[in-house]
């Protein structure tokens, strides 16, 4: 191990944070950064911004979710309708409206800016996920600070920034990304509670319950009441373990109830004025509770799935974690420990447990096992048993991601992806340079040198393989044929392929129809474009024979839609005359 002095236990008292670090190298930079709380944020948003920039504004709209939250979005813009949620004309009640009101503040802030078709532009709509991820890492620096030293907590942080889940949801423009900061600020805040009772210490001041009771109502705001299931469970457990719950009282529960209803109820009670109980029918009832009796969405799935995710999605914390393990089981009765696996594990169990599955569900857990994993390389007290044997996987994961970049590049766009080849070799080199330094007991460079992996990693990925996969997204390439018209305002009607991703992209009002439907719809004037999948095209054809339709081909579109796993051919037609 690089540190020279003794590490303290699970949220010990505090301890000097200005230790000197005697190793060289990347830990030369953490040596400098843990010189202040000030250098470590910054540092901390640096390196997050490194990490998410890659791709961030040129990979496409993704469907199916991340294109319904931006169209949703787009319509509350173009209507001025702040309050309702629709996706065109059906309503969109599975989420309340945190989010939305997020993705349009930006949207409408870069408008003001002169930023042109900002509401075409789906990197806006993301910038709330950006946020909220930086965010969270930032958060998880703060919460760990509750457990281990400064330095303990930028390492914490660093896991939780390299994780290729967080990458993901960082990227999407939907709730995850800032539902993980919401509860970050929530648990860190409880931990503060929780501790300085175990501690004897004095009640926190009055940040603390306002951090709590804020993050909760913001919680809920982006997903209902899903937020207090990682409160209730934590605290339920550590009743169950302490025998007591008098630790609530330090965040000040008669000043912060009020304070949450008082930030939620107006949104909730306009939503009911105007839709009625449909709104809490589908949300809770149609979208929550379903999902626990079924494979909502065929994303049903046994026990398990997210201990068989983990080793990927936590990637490159997940071999470090393992290593953590047995330490972390030995110390599950001191305070730290315990109440960070009271967040942990009751709801993990939960949502193995719950028969639909999505790898993003558990997000919110990852905080808790970063800083289990920096607190047990603190200490000094990482496996060395057959453990160890996972160090590999930081030089697997890269040379997995090479493999099925290049294979995928090649049967998608005949290329393969040699732009992104320089930047997998780096993240292998150093995936193979932090197993080797861990063989060789240097467990703190053998992380950071998977951080460094981590990231020229994601730079290949988002950065240059998925732009290039310009197959995945027909719906790009069909609006810049309908942009590519010289008449004014083209109207637009799919058959076939009606992604959301086609309805951001074209305009709300494109009409989603059948290949009969895209027939007649030609037919009622010029300007307007029938977008036709090839499996409809024999019905749109025998329905323009009926009608006396004339029409041309403006363009053909051949992709792959990745919802439905299949290649995909769409027909833009146009009526004769449309130019």
């Amino acid at each position: 191990m690089i540190e020279t002095y003794a590490q303290p236990r699970f949220a010990a008292p505090k301890t000097p944070n200005n230790r000197v670090n005697p190793g060289r190298g990347l830990a030369s930079v953490i040596d400098f950064v843990t010189g202040s709380h000030v250098r470590a944020v910054a540092f901390l948003a640096l390196v997050g911004l490194l990490f998410i920039l890659p791709g961030f504004f040129n990979i496409p709209p993704i469907d199916r979710d991340e294109a319904r939250f931006a169209q949703a979005t787009k319509q509350m813009v173009e209507t001025g309708d702040f309050v309702d949620i629709r996706f065109q004309n059906e309503v969109r009640y599975k989420k309340p409206v945190g989010i939305y009101w997020l993705q349009a503040a930006v949207v409408e802030t870069a408008s003001t800016l002169g930023l042109p078709r900002a509401e075409v532009r789906i990197w806006l709509y993301r910038v709330p996920s950006m946020a909220g991820a930086i965010g969270a890492v930032l958060l998880t620096y703060w919460t760990a600070l509750a457990f281990v030293s400064r330095r303990g907590a930028v390492l914490a942080a660093l896991i939780m920034c390299s994780s290729i889940l967080l990458g993901v949801e960082a990227r999407l423009a939907k709730t995850d990304a800032m539902l993980l900061l919401t509860v970050v600020a929530t648990m860190g805040a409880m931990a503060r509670a929780y501790l300085s009772w175990q501690r004897d210490e004095e009640t926190p001041p009055w940040t603390v319950p306002a951090v709590f009771w804020t993050a909760i109502a913001g919680g809920i705001l982006l997903k209902g009441p899903l937020i207090l299931l990682f409160v209730l469970l934590t605290a339920g457990t550590l009743a169950v373990l302490d025998r007591s719950l008098a630790w609530l009282w330090r965040l000040r529960p008669l000043f912060g109830l009020p304070w949450v209803l008082l930030l939620v109820l107006p949104w909730f009670i306009a939503i009911f004025l105007r839709a009625g109980d449909t709104f809490f029918s589908d949300s809770v009832g149609g979208d929550m509770l379903s999902k626990i009796t079924s494979g909502q969405e065929s994303h049903g799935a046994p026990p398990g799935l997210y201990l068989a995710l983990f080793w990927v999605t936590f990637w490159p914390g997940a071999p470090l974690a393992a290593m953590a393990a047995p330490a972390v089981w030995r110390s599950r009765r001191e305070p730290g420990a315990q109440y960070l696996l009271a967040w942990l594990l009751p709801t993990w169990i939960v949502f193995e447990l719950v028969i639909t599955k999505l790898p993003h569900y558990v997000l919110p857990l990852y905080p808790a096992i970063a800083i289990l994993t920096a607190g047990a390389l603190e200490r000094r007290v990482l496996s060395r048993s057959w453990l160890t044997r996972g160090a590999a996987w930081w030089f697997a994961i890269p040379a997995i991601v090479l493999t099925i970049a290049v294979v995928g590049a090649i049967w998608l766009t005949k290329q393969p992806a040699f732009l992104a080849w320089p930047f997998v070799a780096v993240s292998m080199i150093l995936g193979l340079l932090a197993w080797r330094l861990y063989e060789d007991v240097r467990a703190e460079q053998s992380l950071l040198n998977a951080v460094a992996s981590a990231l020229f990693l994601s730079i290949a990925v988002y950065g240059i393989v998925i732009p290039s996969l310009k197959p995945l997204f027909p719906s790009v390439e069909i609006a810049r044929a309908l942009r590519s018209v010289v008449c004014v305002g083209p109207k637009a009607a799919a058959s076939g392929y009606q992604e959301p991703s086609l309805v951001f992209m074209t305009g709300t009002q494109t009409l989603l129809t059948d290949g009969s439907g895209a027939a007649d719809f030609l037919l009622q004037g010029s300007c307007r474009f029938a977008l036709v999948e090839s499996r409809t095209e024999r019905a749109f054809a025998a329905r323009a024979d009926a009608i006396g339709l004339r029409y041309n081909v403006a363009a053909r579109i051949e992709g792959y839609n990745f919802s439905q796993g299949r290649a995909i051919s769409v027909a833009v037609f146009r009526s004769e005359g449309t130019e």
